[in-house]
C-alpha cells in the first residue's frame, strides 16, 4: 500500500538531503514504527508519502514514493489523501473548522457525502474516542490532548486504506494511549497499512509488526519489535526505552512540612460560562523539587499552569509566591512557561535571536557567551543561524526549554516538554530541570510521559485539585 524505494528528498532551503535512500514499505493489514532521534528525517518520510514534500514544499525528491501502487509524482495531495489519512506533530496544523462536530464532519462535506450518512460517520468517530461531551465545543477551548484526539476521529471517519502518524501518543494520557492501540489493532485486523512515527516505544510492542530506526536521514536497523530491546542499539540512536513501568503510583503529594513557594487559595475559574474548571481549589508548591502535575487529558492542568504565569485570570482566588502576595501581572516576572505547542512561543528570525530575546539585557558580549552556553546545554548550537520554525519538534522543544531557563524563573512550568523527543534527549531535560530546582527553583511538570516522570520528579499533584481550604 506504502513504498519507498531508494527515495531521497532535499529541500529547497537546505543544500543537504534530509532523507536518503530510505527503502520502505507498509501492506495491508501492517503496522510499521518509524522511529529515530530527533531531526533524523522522520516527518519528512511522512511529507514524502502523502505529497507535502513534493507539491507543498516543492523539494527534490529522487527514487520511487508510491500509495496504492501509484507514484505520488503522478498525484495530487488531494488525490492521496483520499487512500492515506495523515496525523501531522502538530493537530493544530490540520483543523479546518471552528468546532469538534464541524471538524469531524468537515472531510465528508467536502466528498460531497449525504448530510444523513456523514451525521453518522461523526457519531461513529465521536464513539471510537469518547468525544460525545465535547461534539459542540470550540476546537480552541480544547487541550491539546484532545485536539489529538478529534484530529484521529476526523481522519479514522473518512475510512483510509493507509494512516500514517506523527507522534500520535504525544498528547495523550496513558489511558488514551490504551485506547488509541486498541483501535489501531482493530483497523489492522480490518487491513489498513498504518505506519507510524513516534519517540514512545512502548505502547507498540504488541502493536508493531516491524520497527525501522532512522539516524542522520537514513534508514541504520529495521526488524521485529526486539530489535529495539537492544541497549547499544538505544544509546547508540539515543532511542526511548522499550520496556516502561508507570510511576505514578509511587509519586506522592509534596511534603506538607516543606516551605511552599507556591500558595493557592480559593481558586475560581471557568471558560465563558460553562462549569468551573477549579472551584475553590487550593494548592501547596514547594521550592527545590521537581512537581508531577498529573491527571487525564482535558482536567485543566494547562489552564492552570497558565493561571500560575498570569496569562489567565482567576475569577476569585489568592495566589502567593514565596512571601509575596501578587496580582495576575506580576506573575511573569517571576514565572516562566513552556506551552505545549511550541509554535505559540517562537518569533525570532533565529534560534540565536529566540534565547538572546529571553536575557535580560547586558554587555552584548556577555550575553552570546550566555545563549552559546545554553544552545550548547540543550544540543542546538549548530542551528544558532536557523530560522526557528525550519526546525524539527525536538529540536523547536529545547529552544523553547532554553528560553525558559534563560529567564532564571523563581517558577517553571514545563507543559508536555518531551513531546517531539527522543531519548538521549528526553533524559537531557530531565536533568536540566532536577538541576534547576536544585538550584532553588520550583518546577511544576505536566506529563503524560512515563518515562519522563520517572526520571524527573520527585513528588505529584493530581487533578482536580482539591476543593477544601487546608489547616493553616
Amino acid at each position: 500500500m506504502i513504498q519507498l524505494h531508494n527515495a531521497s528528498f532535499s529541500y529547497p532551503f537546505q543544500p543537504s538531503p534530509s532523507v536518503m535512500e530510505v527503502d520502505l514499505e507498509v501492506a495491508p493489514g501492517e503496522i510499521v514504527l518509524l522511529t529515530g532521534p530527533s531531526g533524523c528525517g522522520k516527518s519528512t518520510v511522512v511529507r514524502m508519502i502523502n505529497g507535502l514534500a513534493l507539491h507543498h514544499f516543492r523539494g527534490k525528491l529522487t527514487g520511487q514514493v508510491c500509495v496504492g501502487g501509484r507514484s505520488v509524482e503522478f498525484l495530487e495531495a488531494a488525490d492521496i489523501s483520499t487512500q492515506v489519512g495523515t496525523l501531522f506533530q502538530d493537530p493544530e496544523a490540520q483543523f479546518f473548522a471552528l468546532n469538534v462536530r464541524d471538524e469531524i464532519a468537515a472531510g465528508h462535506e467536502w466528498r460531497q457525502v449525504p448530510a444523513q450518512e456523514t451525521e453518522r460517520r461523526v457519531h461513529l468517530a465521536a464513539d471510537m474516542f469518547g468525544l460525545h461531551d465535547i461534539l459542540d465545543r470550540s476546537i480552541l477551548t480544547l487541550s491539546e490532548g484532545q485536539k489529538q484526539k478529534v484530529a484521529l476521529a476526523a481522519i479514522m471517519s473518512l475510512g483510509p486504506r493507509a494512516l500514517v502518524l506523527d507522534e500520535p501518543s504525544a498528547n495523550l494520557d496513558p489511558e488514551s494511549t490504551e485506547a488509541l492501540a486498541r483501535i489501531l489493532g482493530e483497523l489492522k485486523a480490518q487491513g489498513v497499512a498504518i505506519l507510524i512515527v513516534d519517540h514512545r516505544l512502548y505502547w507498540l510492542r504488541r502493536l508493531a509488526d516491524r520497527v525501522m530506526v532512522m539516524d542522520k536521514g537514513r534508514v541504520v536497523a529495521q526488524g521485529p519489535f526486539d530489535i529495539v530491546d537492544d541497549d547499544s542499539l538505544r544509546q547508540r540512536h539515543g532511542l526511548r526505552h522499550s520496556r516502561v513501568a508507570d510511576p505514578r503510583p509511587d509519586l506522592l503529594p509534596p511534603d506538607a512540612a516543606l516551605s511552599p513557594a507556591i500558595r493557592l487559595r480559593g481558586l475560581c475559574f471557568a471558560h465563558g460560562r460553562r462549569n468551573p474548571i477549579f472551584d475553590h481549589a487550593h494548592l501547596d508548591l514547594p521550592m527545590g523539587q521537581v512537581i508531577g502535575l498529573l491527571g487525564p487529558n482535558g482536567t485543566g492542568k494547562t489552564t492552570l499552569a497558565m493561571l500560575l504565569t498570569g496569562l489567565l485570570k482567576a475569577d476569585k482566588g489568592q495566589l502567593t509566591v514565596g512571601k509575596q502576595t501578587l496580582k495576575p501581572s506580576e506573575l511573569l516576572n517571576k514565572a516562566s512557561i513552556i506551552l505545549q505547542n511550541t509554535d505559540h512561543q517562537l518569533h525570532m528570525q533565529t534560534v540565536f535571536a529566540e534565547v538572546t530575546s529571553s536575557l535580560p539585557k547586558e554587555n552584548k558580549d556577555e550575553t552570546a557567551k550566555q545563549v552559546m552556553a545554553l544552545l550548547e546545554k540543550y544540543n542546538i548550537a549548530h542551528l544558532a543561524r536557523r530560522h526557528p520554525q525550519s526546525l524539527s519538534g525536538g529540536e523547536k522543544q529545547r529552544l523553547v526549554i532554553a528560553c525558559g531557563e534563560a529567564k532564571a524563573p523563581e517558577v517553571l512550568i514545563l507543559d508536555e516538554p518531551t513531546s517531539g523527543l527522543d531519548g538521549a534527549n528526553m533524559r537531557l531535560i530531565a536533568d536540566c530541570t532536577r538541576d534547576f530546582a536544585q538550584r532553588g527553583a520550583c518546577v511544576l511538570l505536566i506529563s503524560h510521559d512515563l518515562e519522563m516522570l520517572d526520571n524527573a520528579c520527585q513528588c505529584a499533584v493530581t487533578m482536580p485539585l482539591n476543593p477544601a481550604t487546608p489547616k493553616e
